[in-house]
């Protein structure tokens, strides 16, 4: 029976607790994501090589999503356990701690190879923190929302999302452009690349003083609290959902599938692609006048060997055009919360995949052309607000579908597992093989396209094959409680 009783938590207090908190968690992991790109191949992963050190930059970016399932694991359970409120204060803790070192970080040409591996630790550390934030986030948005309002309470910690995106590459390009390079203020400065680009790591720390405020002012919602009272807490809940609720996991991972295979194509590929010279001669130049300014040899001859080119937009016009794209993907992200309570997750979310699917065939006819050529601009950005538009109607409903896959006394653990589960299959490989494939195919974007319909093909069988959960009832769902607790 659907209660009617008033939430344990005040409306704008469940909003800005689950909107701020991931909003910071996103921020410090965007940081990276935009370094990773701009100065960490330069700085911890000098290999001689441009695409060896981007793989390499890559690569520990990517490891981050493999401590994400364990993180979810660890907070799962304690806050299926023990509540919400604990669990998401520590995940807020963890990441900013490891965001604020990463910022103090010693580099390769300080301490060698040793920089590498402490970034490593480090970046493993900010993924094991987010695999509890986003649930937790999630759960305390859905568990306190009004009757047949849950999905567009869940779009609030989908919205820091783009926010911490906006905050984390703007904040960048304002210390970039503050701090010019000598010719062209579109590129990195000596200054920027010898501490500029720490700022918005260690920022991270005020922004983490104002999350916990909110946070710590979080009760636990009626609806975990009535688990407890009905004893339907389980002592072991990651047990109980392997066994009881795999099925819902399996469907959970592929669902997010698309979503997160789009995001990180979007974000990091894009910015690749559209910052690297279009042109060999163009690009040999920068790396020469970037070697001689170093005091390094400077091999022609190795450099051809492995150039591939992209669009030559230059860093601080591309993340421009970048930030257009995602204030349309915080838009369509609040769009689709409505969106998805009217006609129900499900039915939004096949049709959206559809359109993913046919996006990804249009890598080509919109990353064709190279900056300066007729419509390359106009073409690029279109791309960008497509691609980011899809996004948000993709990402805003998932913080109200997996959730609700899943009963009250494994919610945490169950969707934070698919929610980082996919993290792997998405996130962690989608840098790495779309800067493959975009090598294979001597610089064109066309199988980077075919990639993510591929993967989008797969996330529509998962939502073919799972249920409408818009009328599941929370108060009712609270678990298995008749067997012998695990």
């Amino acid at each position: 029976m659907t209660t009617t009783s008033a939430p344990a938590n005040p409306r704008s207090r469940v909003i800005l607790a689950s909107l701020i908190g991931t909003t910071i968690e996103f921020y410090d992991f965007y940081a990276y994501a935009t370094a990773a790109v701009l100065v960490f191949p330069i700085l911890f992963f000098p290999t001689g090589n441009d695409t060896t050190a981007l793989l390499a930059s890559f690569a520990v970016f990517g490891a981050a999503m493999v401590a994400r399932p364990i993180g979810a694991m660890v907070f799962g359970h304690f806050g299926d356990r023990y509540g919400r409120k604990a669990t998401l204060v520590a995940s807020l803790l963890t990441m900013g701690i490891a965001t604020f070192l990463i910022g103090l970080l010693p580099t390769f040409q300080q301490i060698g190879w040793l920089a590498a591996l402490l970034l490593l630790v480090l970046r493993l550390c900010q993924g094991f923190a987010l695999g509890g934030e986003w649930s937790g986030a999630a759960l305390v948005a859905t568990e306190n929302a009004p009757t047949g309002k849950r999905a567009w309470y869940g779009t609030f910690p989908q919205l820091g999302a783009p926010l911490g995106f906006i905050i984390a590459n703007g904040l960048f390009l304002i210390i970039n452009f503050a701090l010019p390079h000598q010719s062209d203020p579109a590129l990195k400065s000596e200054a920027f690349l010898s501490w500029g680009w720490r700022v918005p790591f260690l920022f991270s720390a005020v922004m983490v003083i104002i999350g916990l405020w909110v946070r710590l002012k979080l009760v636990e919602s009626d609806t975990f609290k009535k688990a407890e009272d009905k004893g339907v807490i389980r002592k072991m809940p990651l047990a109980t959902v392997f066994r009881h609720y795999w099925k819902q996991l399996i469907l959970g991972t592929f669902i997010m599938l698309a979503t997160y295979v789009l995001f990180y194509l979007m974000t990091n590929f894009t910015l690749s692609y559209g910052t690297k010279p279009s042109s060999e001669a163009a690009a040999a130049a920068a790396a020469q006048a970037a070697a001689e300014a170093k005091g390094l040899p400077f091999d022609a001859a190795a450099f051809a060997a492995q150039f591939y080119p992209g669009q030559g937009f230059g860093y601080t016009n591309f993340v421009l055009m970048q930030i257009v794209g995602v204030v349309f993907f915080g838009i369509f992200t609040m769009v689709s919360g409505p969106w998805a309570d009217r006609i129900g997750r499900r039915k939004l979310l096949i049709g959206v995949t559809i359109a993913i699917i046919l996006f990804g065939f249009t890598f080509p006819v919109f990353l064709g052309q190279a900056a300066g050529e007729p419509g390359a601009f106009a073409l690029t950005q279109s791309f960008l607000i497509l691609g980011f538009l899809l996004m948000g109607l993709t990402f805003g409903p998932m913080g109200a579908l997996l959730p609700e896959l899943f009963p009250t006394n494994v919610r945490y653990s169950g969707s934070a597992i698919a929610y980082n589960v996919s993290s792997i299959l998405g996130a962690a490989v989608a840098p790495l093989i779309a800067v493959w494939l975009w090598a294979a195919a001597d610089g064109s974007s066309w199988l980077v396209g075919i990639y993510l319909s591929a993967m989008a093909v797969l996330t529509l069988i998962a939502l073919i094959l799972s249920p409408e959960t818009k009328d599941r009832d929370y108060e009712d769902d609270l678990g298995i409680a008749a067997q012998p607790q695990l």
